[in-house]
């Protein structure tokens, strides 16, 4: 027998009995589906067993890794769905490109016509699957077995991936016989998957499956055009690149190609520069360009690299930051814990930034604020401005698209752009990089080196500002005239010599240790790739340092 402290309340338990069982005699304490279990705090499938003393907490469908778990499993039913109803001598591959909302955009490729009553047996199988509650199998195979079994599956980006893994093992899951790797754990059976969708879109399908601020429900489907059109985009320069997934990047390093890379990675974001430049000059009412985008985006390097393109067209570009309007910091406003929360509009003084551009617009002269992050005030040292017929406003900060921040400014006037790290890299077609890890992973070394602040400082505070991006910065995205992607397809390969000390660091018995687990795991993938031949310009310079603007 055994003592499994649950809740600080210590029950017996035969050693050998299933985490399963013990969750189902739990399960109508929850209100969501429980699918993992933390045993001394490190994370565990229900299928483990007991085999002494220890402390359990449950995961649900509430909790982040319980969530990601379902959303895994949802992509492993469909996939097991649509190989069984079109046949796998049809197919090509079923890529997983990004996600767009609270959906999952896939691309099919094969001899078969996607349409939507395609879509609608491939979700009938689905839903087949999960009245059927078909156990999610999971097997442990030497890494070379893996190699051989994804070339027989002719899922050759696993095949590649798994010729740079340093782990001996790894683990495959399956259905029905259907056999995948996945970035992490499983739901037990597929009678958990029961919420998920499949909408017909553009050259492709959504897969839209529910989140943890609703796990019961599953969400519509919302046309983003303009978002999509920059992730579709950035995926297919991903294609030209020749490097769409971290196999494909692996070899391309192992091949001495990656100053090759990084260097025609750069030109194509300078190219894009470039025509967003000439887009704003081709329409002379523009005076003020707006720039909004979430943390990490690279949005500071982006408007200088901006204002030097406008410059070579003839402008005289004015880079200015919004967040030297914040208001003195003992008049900000506070969240409901207390602390200053610089997330909100209302940390802004708005009046004083439209008087301002309305006074610089009609020709007036206007003292300049700075304000200074060390004593927390907003500061006048003499910095006059007064806009002439080529003068041009670059204005940065989080509420840029937000037409409250700049309300008394004519629209005629604003030129909007949305600038965010949208990762066009897979880790391989059915594993994608959420773009919040590439944020949170520039952000972490950003912070260590301009700010001294740890790794695990970084991740506490990384969902409230998470919070901050989907109330102020993500609502507004379609209303930018154009969008930009900061992401490079190398950068990962670089920031991962940089992070790992960091998430080292982290300490086991710490809250941030799992958040850190899995960030070692994923950029465990990445072969390693030197800065020196990042060019000083770069927006990774901006997180990683050596850049030759003030960021």
């Amino acid at each position: 027998m055994a003592f499994v402290t649950i809740g600080g309340i210590k029950k017996e338990y035969e050693e050998g009995t299933s985490y399963l069982d013990i969750a189902k005699d739990h399960q109508s304490e929850f209100e969501n589906d429980i699918v993992l279990v933390f045993v001394n705090r490190k994370l565990a499938e229900l299928h483990k067993k007991v085999t002494g003393d220890c402390t359990i907490e449950f995961v649900t469908t509430a909790d982040k890794p319980g969530m990601q778990t379902y959303h895994r499993s949802a992509i492993l039913l469909m996939l097991k769905s649509f190989y069984e109803v079109v046949g796998a001598e049809n197919i090509e591959k079923v890529a997983i490109d990004f996600s767009l909302g609270k959906g999952l955009f896939a691309q099919p490729k094969g001899d078969f016509v996607l349409n939507q009553d395609l879509l609608d047996r491939v979700k009938a199988q689905m839903r087949e699957y999960v009245e059927a509650e078909i156990p999610i199998m999971k097997r442990n195979v030497h890494t070379d077995e893996a190699v051989e079994l994804f070339h027989k599956h002719r899922m050759y980006d696993k095949e590649k991936l798994f010729k740079y893994r340093r782990v001996s093992r790894v683990n495959i899951y399956s259905i029905g016989g259907f056999e995948d790797y996945f970035y992490g754990y499983m739901v037990q059976n597929t009678g958990y998957i029961k919420y998920f969708d499949l909408v017909l879109y553009d050259n492709g399908f959504m897969l839209m499956l529910p989140d943890v601020s609703a796990p019961q429900k599953t969400p519509k489907f919302k046309k983003k055009e303009k978002l999509f059109h920059v992730l579709k985009e950035s995926s297919d320069w991903g294609d030209r690149l020749g490097v769409p997934t971290v196999g494909a990047l692996n070899d391309m390093i192992a091949h001495g190609k990656a100053n090759e890379l990084i260097l025609i990675q750069e030109a194509l974001q300078e190219k894009k520069i470039g025509q967003i430049a000439e887009q704003i000059v081709a329409q002379p009412d523009k005076k003020i360009v707006m720039i909004a985008g979430p943390s990490s985006s690279g949005k500071t390097t982006f408007s200088h690299r901006l204002s030097i393109q406008l410059e070579a067209l003839g402008m005289k570009p004015h880079p200015i930051a919004a967040d030297d309007y914040f208001v003195n910091r003992v008049d900000s406003p506070k969240d409901e814990n207390g602390n200053y929360n610089y997330e909100i509009l209302e940390c802004l003084d708005i009046k004083q930034f439209n008087e301002d551009m309305t006074n610089l617009l009609a020709g007036k002269t206007v003292e300049m604020p700075r304000y200074n992050f060390i004593s927390g005030m907003r500061e006048y040292k003499g910095d006059y401005l007064t806009l002439g017929k080529e003068d041009i406003l670059v204005i940065e900060g989080i509420h840029c698209l937000n037409d409250r921040f700049s309300y008394s400014l004519p629209k005629a006037n604003k030129f909007k752009i949305y600038i965010s790290a949208l990762t066009q890299l897979n880790i391989d077609e059915h594993n994608r990089i959420p773009t919040t890890d590439g944020r949170l992973i520039r952000r972490m070394v950003r912070d260590a080196r301009t700010r001294g602040e740890s790794a695990q400082e970084t991740i506490s505070r990384w969902q409230s500002v998470r919070n901050g991006e989907e109330n102020n910065i993500f609502p507004f995205q379609e209303e930018a005239d154009i969008m930009f992607n900061s992401a490079s397809v190398y950068e990962l390969a670089v920031l991962k010599q940089y992070a790992e000390p960091l998430l080292f660091g982290i300490p086991r018995d710490s809250e941030e240790y799992l958040e850190a687990k899995r960030l070692l795991k994923f950029l465990d993938y990445f072969l390693g790739v030197s800065s020196e031949d990042i060019p000083k310009n770069s927006i990774v310079r901006e997180f990683i340092g050596g850049s030759c603007f003030r960021v």
